[in-house]
Parts: C-alpha cells; sequence; structure tokens
C-alpha cells in the first residue's frame, strides 16, 4: 500500500490566480488528503508557493517562520488605495523627481525590525473580519503596526519612477507597505507594479513546479520531505528506542546530547528517525532534561 501523502510541494503560482484557488487545485487531485499554503501571494504576484500536504499541515505554523526573498518593482510619484496597481490611482499632486542618492538616504530605515502597518486590501483581522472585506464596503477602521524583520533591502535598479527592489525579510512582511512607506518618506507616493517571491527558506523558484505539471506527474514523486521545512529547529536523532517513546508518545530522556543554544529559544524540536524521516516535534522539558512530544506523525501500527 501507498503511504500517504506528507511533505511539501513548492508550486510556482503564476499572476492572476490566488493562492487559494492553487490550494483548491491540489486538494481536488489528492482528496481526502489535506492541504494547506504556508504563507499568501497576492493575485498580482507570482512565485513561490509553499503547500503542506498531509500531515504536515500541523507544520504551517513553522513553515511560517522561514525567511522569505522577493523581486519588487515600484512606479514612483503615485498612490493607490491597495498600495499596488490592481487599486485605484491618485497621482501625487506635486510629483517631484527622486535621485538615486534620495533612495539611499532613506532606505537604511526600512532595515531591521520596524513597525508596518499592513494594507488596508489586506486578509488581517479587525474585530473578527478581514481587513479587504471591510474596505471594500468603504467602512473606516484602524490598523495596528506590527513589527516585521527586514534582512535586507537593496536597489536592483532604479530610472525614476520605475524603481526595482531586492528584499529579504520575515514572516508577516507586506512588500506593497514598504513601497507605500518609502514613497511617503520620499513625499512622492509609491505603488507596487510587478513581484516574484523568489525564495522560501530552501525552496527556490527554479526549483518550483508548473501548474500543468500536477495533472502529469505522480504528486508523492514532486512532494520534498517534511523536515526540509524545518531548517531553523534543532534536530534529535532517535534510535529505534526513542522511535518507540514518540509512538506512544512518552518523553525521550537525554544526556546532555541536545546544545544547548538549541533550548533557550523556546522552539520545538525535530526529531529524525534512524531512516533519516520526521517522526515528530517535541518540546525540550529543561526541568527533566527530556524531549517532551508535542506532535507525532507516526503511529503504533506502522513498522516500516
Amino acid at each position: 500500500m501507498a503511504q500517504p501523502l506528507f511533505g511539501l510541494l513548492n508550486i510556482h503560482k503564476p499572476s492572476g490566480c490566488t493562492s487559494r484557488d492553487v490550494v483548491n487545485r491540489v486538494a481536488r487531485l489528492i482528496r481526502p488528503t489535506k492541504v494547506g499554503h504556508a504563507g499568501t501571494l497576492d493575485p498580482m504576484a507570482n512565485g513561490v508557493l509553499l503547500l503542506c500536504l498531509g500531515q504536515a499541515t500541523r507544520l504551517v505554523q513553522y513553515v511560517q517562520q522561514l525567511p522569505k526573498t522577493y523581486q519588487a518593482e515600484f512606479l514612483l510619484g503615485q498612490t493607490s488605495d491597495t498600495d499596488d496597481v490592481t487599486g485605484q490611482l491618485t497621482p501625487a499632486p506635486h510629483p517631484a523627481t527622486v535621485k538615486l542618492e534620495d533612495l539611499q538616504r532613506v532606505l537604511p530605515n526600512f532595515v531591521g525590525s520596524i513597525a508596518q502597518v499592513p494594507p488596508r486590501y489586506s486578509a488581517v483581522h479587525v474585530d473578527g473580519q478581514r481587513a479587504y472585506k471591510l474596505a471594500r464596503r468603504g467602512r473606516a477602521f484602524q490598523l495596528t503596526p506590527r513589527q516585521v524583520q527586514i534582512h535586507r533591502l537593496q536597489i536592483a535598479a532604479f530610472d525614476f519612477p520605475r524603481l526595482e527592489l531586492d528584499v529579504d525579510c520575515g514572516s508577516g512582511t507586506y512588500i506593497r507597505a514598504i513601497g507605500r512607506d518609502l514613497g511617503q518618506a520620499l513625499g512622492c507616493g509609491a505603488v507596487m507594479s510587478h513581484l516574484v517571491r523568489s525564495r522560501i527558506g530552501a525552496f527556490h523558484l527554479q526549483d518550483a513546479i508548473a501548474l500543468d505539471r500536477l495533472e502529469t506527474e505522480p504528486l508523492a514523486e514532486l512532494t520534498s520531505p517534511p523536515q526540509t521545512a524545518l531548517t531553523h529547529l534543532a534536530r534529535y536523532q532517535c534510535s529505534d528506542a526513542d522511535r518507540q517513546q514518540v509512538i506512544h508518545g512518552r518523553p525521550i530522556l537525554l544526556n546532555d546530547s541536545l546544545l544547548p543554544q538549541h533550548t533557550e529559544n523556546k522552539q520545538p524540536v525535530a526529531l529524525i528517525d534512524t531512516h533519516s524521516r520526521l517522526i515528530g516535534l517535541a518540546d525540550f522539558d529543561p526541568e527533566s532534561c527530556a524531549l517532551r512530544p508535542k506532535h507525532v506523525f507516526i503511529s503504533a501500527n506502522r513498522c516500516d
């Protein structure tokens, strides 16, 4: 009997469709196996979209922590209610030509840990409703700034009014909002006109799967092992005896075998068996020096 799908699909989402459209397409192919995405892409954007299959849907919150890389294009000299070219565009009342030195002066303000207000047309919840739904109804509401991490913000090309930026960032970052705030800092406004997500963690665009391949190739052969998306977590190599403990939800007692830096960040530990497969996630208990299973991905009736 074939093993159930358990892993990640690195999909190249094309422009013009939603992340949900891609999820639904895969879901139809693998029913009743569950599928979910680990970070949306706007319909106008294209690039890497990670789908979690089967029990890997329980890893979404950890996959979302992976760093991301984008190539974004902005048009200076205008604003938009959506912060991109799909919305209602408004030219700047007194547009001024921005010079390269102007950009170089303000860009450092957008690197590091910064407070960012999400776009009004976003999926952020406001009083239990999505912000974009309230915006479409013309409702007045306030969005709370959130701390996001921008690791790199580099000018790739500039010929006013067109600006291209390479961005490395953490989870929860809105690239549209970077352009919006940058345009405000320059006094000319800016809207995003193109966006490509080229990387999520170890998943790169050049390795992403085109949608038409989903219909012609076995999905099991296109799926990456779940631990591929957990490179930011500590790992523990389980013995066969440890594996039995995990199967039954019992803690693994350690003999100072976990490096100290792995126990300080409060992140779970990935449990890997002797066949290099992910069998669970565990929390480290410093008082008993034990790994306590948090998510278990194997069952007692599996002996492979």
